[in-house]
Order: structure tokens, then C-alpha cells, then sequence
């Protein structure tokens, strides 16, 4: 039975100009009263923190190498804990440790080799993805695999092993030619999957805890123009509709399907197609300079209250997509992560987690993630579902198998008791995945117990193996790894004074 609100707004979305007119006053409210003023990165220059603003950690020293040769001496020359960060985009410290050398990577940043014929590209590992796309797309190439925004560097979506929207794909592992890496000795290594793979198979997706990631070739594809084409339906029907319509058709370049809370019973399927339409989109890249105004605002007005969702779910997204668009891939993968807003976030934040389940348990898995998040009034804002092949064999991989991937956009509190709140509903949904033989993904909050991490990640003594070989005394750390590598933290009161200025 719809509510007295979803029985509203259902019925003013059969008249177009009304519903016009009602978005209008509720974008010019969100703008006019629920501002907020724009979040620090940083508040010094020795505090390391993430886009969610919950894990400030302060540092001995950070250091912005240019050069390979930097690196090796920054490692040689130290003797204590060593962290590795990029964007900062991972939410729950996996870029940093107290009373480590930051080794902050973002001013290394060059391309250093690329074939328009070959399709691939070699760069250094701190070079953002739009940079890298600005610099291919003049001769019609595109990344093969990425997450949804580019702000985000290379080095870092390596390491958590990242996958997007892109259908007939796996992660972003299944992309990456090769690396390079400086160990903990100093050593520089190149691995591949035929030359050193147990390097290539651990620091993909090893969260900084194997070695740098220095360079990386990436194999690239064609800059196609694509169509978007958008259906709605329940739940119920999305796994038949995507198996049927989706998963085997070739012309399908991205995909991704909203689940609308509070209800959670229907979806929004968005899929981009290879058209030969002309484009509605005259950029080839969405500009860098684009305004983040009405975005953000409405995300906030949806975060407000379940009429927010309800109003987005009858009302905003059917306007929105109402409309034909065509563009081209490379514009489509250029999304700014400013999208989201850059709200103060001292007493609120935006977070991410992301659950995998097999494709075959997807049925199952619905009705455990509704009754979870209705049960502990999760603000959920978004549920994406995205669609991943297997991983060819990175030791922690977390698509073992064909999976459905969730990614769930929430807000919450940032007190103490708010985030111990979110870390009783997490482990609820965490063995309610494991109990569809799912995953959790790790560049998020580590709420996870590590009885849990063991039964989601099953081959991770493969991983830690590498790591005890090749950083004996463990100098790559961070609080993901502090949490879950079976050793105790080698850090002394000599390290850290040796690691300050």
C-alpha cells in the first residue's frame, strides 16, 4: 500500500508542468537553506585524512616524490612505517598510519610512453585518470576500465583493484598490463602476469601493503559515441531483465541500475549503448570547470527525509531522464567527484560501502539488504548495481566469481556512538553477503571483524606470504592492514624520530 507521500508524488508526476514547477521550488529551497560551506582536506599539514573526513591521522612526515630515484631514497634513508596515498578517496585509513612516512603521490604524475597503435599507455602512478583521458583523447582512445569519476589516481584504483560501470569486463587488474615496483628494500621490481605474477597478484589490489606502485601499462580501447537508454521496473524483475538485455549484448558499453530507498522494490536501469546518433553532448570531456550546484543540493534534499527519496524516485529521476542523450565514451567517464558536494562534514558525512554477490544468490541477497537498512533506518540516498566478470587471480580478489556489485551511498553521523552504529548494521550485512557467498569490498570503513575479512577473503594468507617475503620487517602500513596482517606493527619510539623532520 503506497504511502499518503508516495501516493503524492505518483500522482503529479502524470502532470509534467506541475511536477516542473514543484522540482523548481524544491531545487530553489535546497539552494536557498540547506547550504553548506565547502569541507578541508586538511587541517595540517601532517594530518592525513580521506574525502569522508572520519579518519584524520597524523603523520611523521610527508613527502611528495617527482622521481623513481626519490622514492628509493625516501625508503632507504627511513626506517619506520611507511604509508602510501593518492586522492584519498579510500574511507577507512587504508592511506595512512600514525607516525609514518607519507609517501603522497600525486605530483607523480607523468606519462611516460603510449602507442595509438598498440592501444596502450605507460604513466606513472600518481597521474589522475582525467589527465591520462585529456592526454589520449585527441587520438580517439579511451580508458577500458575505470571507476565512475576520474579524479581519482591511477596508483590508487590499482591498488584497490577498482571496477566501473563497464559491461563484459572485470576489475581494473584485467586492464593492467604491467607494473613497476619499489619494494621495501629498495628494489625495483616490474611484474606482470607472466614475470614476477605473485607481485602482480598481491599489489594489485593490496592496499599499499606489498610495495609503491610506480608505473603501470594500461591496454585502451576505442573512444566510441554511446546512447543512454533507461528503463524502470521492480526488483523482482531486474536480474531476468538484465541476463536477458544486458549481460551478453555487445553494444552495451555501461551499465549501472539504481535501487530506490526507502522501499528498496524498484530499480532504474541506465545503460549507454554504441550508437552511430549524433551527439547531444558537443564536449568531448565534461569541462573542469562545470559548476557543482543543483547536483549536490539535491543529494542533500534526498538525504533530508523519505519524501527527498520519494520525490527523487516519482519525480526528479523521471524528468531527468525523460530526455535522449548521446555522447561520447570518453565524456561519459569523465565525472567529477565534486558532484557529490564538498559539505562541511563535521557533524555529517557521505560514505560509501560496496557488497558483491554472485550473480545466481542476486534473488536471495535483496530481501537480507532491505531488512537490514529498514530495520537499523539507514539513510541510504543511493544503491547502485553494477556487473562484474572474475577476477583472473588476484589473491584478494573479491570476485571470485561472476558477481552483482552494490555500491551504497549513506550518510551518518560522525560522534563516536553514530559510527558505532554503523559498524553493528555493516556486520549484519556483512554476514548476511557471506551467507550468499558474497564479499565485501575494503577501501571502506573497517567495521568488518577479522573472522569476517577471513571468510570474505579466503585466500589471503597467499597475500600475507608475499608481504612477509618482501617487507619482513612490514614498513608498508596502513590502518587497513593494522587491523587485519597477523603481525604485530614493528613501529618503536626510534622509528618515529627517525621518520620526523
Amino acid at each position: 500500500m503506497p504511502t499518503d507521500h508516495q501516493g503524492f508524488v505518483t500522482k503529479i508526476i502524470k502532470h509534467p508542468r506541475v511536477s516542473l514547477v514543484i522540482v523548481s521550488v524544491i531545487v530553489t529551497f535546497t539552494i536557498l537553506f540547506r547550504g553548506d560551506p565547502p569541507h578541508q582536506d586538511q587541517l595540517d599539514e601532517h594530518i592525513v585524512n580521506d574525502i569522508s573526513q572520519l579518519n584524520p591521522i597524523t603523520v611523521a612526515r610527508v613527502m611528495q616524490p617527482h622521481s623513481v630515484d626519490e622514492i628509493v631514497s625516501a625508503i632507504q634513508t627511513s626506517t619506520g612505517p611507511i604509508s602510501i596515498g593518492g586522492g584519498r578517496n579510500s574511507q577507512g585509513g587504508q592511506t595512512a598510519i600514525e607516525a609514518s612516512l607519507h609517501l603522497d603521490m600525486r605530483q607523480f604524475n607523468q606519462i611516460l610512453a603510449f602507442s595509438a597503435q598498440q592501444q596502450s599507455i605507460t604513466v606513472q602512478s600518481g597521474i589522475t585518470w582525467r589527465k591520462l583521458q585529456e592526454y589520449i583523447d585527441p587520438h580517439n582512445l579511451s580508458i577500458k576500465i575505470m571507476q565512475t569519476y576520474s579524479n581519482f589516481t591511477v596508483g590508487g584504483s590499482l591498488s584497490v583493484n577498482v571496477h566501473g560501470r563497464y559491461i563484459g569486463h572485470g576489475p581494473i587488474i584485467t586492464s593492467a598490463q604491467s607494473i613497476q615496483l619499489v619494494l621495501a628494500d629498495g628494489s625495483i621490481k616490474s611484474a606482470s602476469p607472466e614475470k614476477n605474477a605473485e607481485l602482480f597478484y598481491s599489489a594489485i589490489g593490496g592496499y599499499g601493503g606489498i610495495g609503491v606502485i610506480t608505473e603501470v601499462t594500461l591496454q585502451l580501447v576505442k573512444n566510441e559515441k554511446v546512447a543512454r537508454q533507461t528503463a524502470t521496473l521492480p526488483i523482482v524483475e531486474y536480474k531476468a531483465h538484465f541476463m536477458r538485455n544486458i549481460r551478453n549484448n555487445p553494444a552495451v558499453v555501461f551499465h549501472n541500475a539504481d535501487i530506490y530507498p526507502p522501499a528498496f522494490e524498484h530499480v532504474r536501469d541506465a545503460s549507454w549503448l554504441v550508437s552511430d546518433k549524433p551527439v547531444t553532448e558537443e564536449e568531448r570531456l565534461i569541462p573542469t570547470d562545470r559548476s557543482y550546484t543543483l547536483f549536490p543540493k539535491l543529494v542533500n534534499f534526498a538525504a533530508g527525509s523519505n519524501f527527498g527519496k520519494r520525490v527523487r524516485e516519482y519525480v526528479i529521476d523521471p524528468i531527468q531522464y525523460q530526455s535522449s542523450k548521446v555522447a561520447r565514451r570518453n565524456w561519459e567517464a569523465s565525472y567529477d567527484y565534486r558532484e557529490l558536494g564538498e559539505n562541511n562534514r563535521s557533524e555529517q558525512t557521505d560514505v560509501l560501502q560496496e557488497y558483491f554477490i554472485p550473480v545466481a544468490n542476486f534473488d536471495n541477497f535483496i530481501p537480507k539488504l532491505r531488512a537490514i537498512f529498514q530495520a537499523h533506518e539507514v539513510n541510504v540516498i543511493n544503491v547502485s548495481i553494477r556487473h562484474a566478470l572474475p577476477d583472473p587471480g588476484s589473491y584478494l580478489a573479491w570476485a571470485r566469481q561472476e558477481v552483482f556489485a552494490f555500491v551504497v551511498f549513506y550518510r551518518q553521523g560522525t560522534s563516536q556512538a553514530a559510527q558505532e552504529a554503523v559498524g553493528v548494521w555493516t556486520r549484519e550485512m556483512i554476514d548476511a553477503v557471506l551467507s550468499e557467498a558474497g564479499t565485501y569490498y575494503l577501501p571502506y570503513q573497517p567495521h568488518a571483524t577479522t573472522e569476517q575479512f577471513r571468510r570474505a577473503y579466503p585466500t589471503a594468507d597467499k597475500y600475507f606470504a608475499v608481504k612477509q617475503r618482501v617487507d619482513p620487517k612490514n614498513r608498508f602500513q596502513n590502518k587497513l592492514w593494522e587491523k587485519y596482517y597477523p603481525r604485530l606493527r614493528l613501529v618503536s619510539l626510534t622509528h618515529r624520530s627517525i621518520n620526523t623532520p
